[in-house]
């Protein structure tokens, strides 16, 4: 992502504020949906919050920028305050890339009323920021979908799966970071990642964006 400062620095500052935006929105989901379903330590950590600076871990930040992967500050939850907790694992985890998605439909939305209203300048302008805030929303959504720990989709699976099964699945954890570097390190000029985010990109963003070109993907 760095890169981009050099080649084009206002794509370089579009891109990171819409990083920043979607992480505040996905992680200020997980603390949401924690606090409602009975769990305040989100809360009282300050982090049911939109201000991105609250969800910013600087080591991932910096990975991110320079090697074009991260992480934010994950949210943290008492599963003793659950009523269900490896059910309400799998809601609090799922609701953080719902918020992506559902973002980047809100933004598709209004790009489409510029076009529809012929609002050329509007969309003009919509071109160039909101569908790289809507791409930001959907690899951020799609890449935490991923079932491998400390990913969302990991405990989106263990609440699907049934007590007995479920528990073997978690025996998988401590192999979650041994796993999630297979998948990003480049092998040949690319990565596991790309075979498992491309494609899905590939689909979704036509869908969000009818008119834009696969080359922003």
């Amino acid at each position: 992502m760095i890169n981009t400062f050099f080649s084009s620095p206002i794509l370089f500052f579009i891109s990171l504020a819409a990083l920043l935006v979607a992480i505040a929105v996905h992680e200020c989901a997980h603390a949401w949906t924690a606090n409602r379903l009975g769990d305040p330590t989100a809360r009282l950590a300050g982090r049911i919050s939109l201000n991105p600076f609250v969800h910013l871990d600087l080591s991932g930040l910096l990975f991110l920028l320079f090697f074009g992967f991260g992480w934010g500050k994950p949210v943290e939850f008492d599963a003793f305050n659950l009523k269900n907790p490896r059910k309400d694992a799998a809601l609090i985890s799922v609701a953080g890339p719902i918020s992506n998605i559902v973002l980047a439909l809100v933004l598709s939305l209004i790009l489409r009323l510029f076009t529809f209203y012929n609002l050329s300048f509007l969309h003009t302008i919509g071109e160039i920021i909101l569908i790289r805030f809507i791409l930001m929303n959907l690899v951020l959504g799609v890449f935490n979908l991923i079932p491998i720990h400390p990913l969302d989709g990991f405990k989106i699976v263990g609440g699907i799966l049934s007590e007995e099964r479920s528990r073997e699945w978690y025996g998988l954890e401590r192999y979650g970071m041994l796993f999630l570097i297979l998948l990003i390190i480049p092998i040949g000029g690319s990565s596991l990642l790309d075979g498992v985010l491309q494609p899905a990109l590939r689909l979704l963003f036509p869908l969000f964006i009818p008119t834009a070109g696969l080359g922003v993907v």
